[in-house]
């Protein structure tokens, strides 16, 4: 589950995920490969999280950190 700000819970989507990184990089010289690996990183970072949950901030922190890259 994804831990929101205001306190509630989703479910985890890489949907959801994906379709948030392509809209934030609509005007940007951003290829989907490079889309889909930012995916599988917070992909990979929800699931090497030793808890069931994980917050939003921390999945926001780790997409900036590699669109950065």
């Amino acid at each position: 589950y994804v831990v929101k700000k205001d306190g509630r819970r989703e479910a985890f989507s890489k949907e959801k995920i994906r379709k948030g990184i392509q809209y934030a990089c609509l005007k940007r010289p951003v290829s989907l490969a490079q889309i889909e690996h930012v995916v599988n990183k917070v992909c990979q970072f929800a699931l090497e999280t030793t808890k069931k949950e994980v917050y939003a901030k921390d999945i926001g922190q780790v997409i900036m950190q590699e669109l950065k890259k």
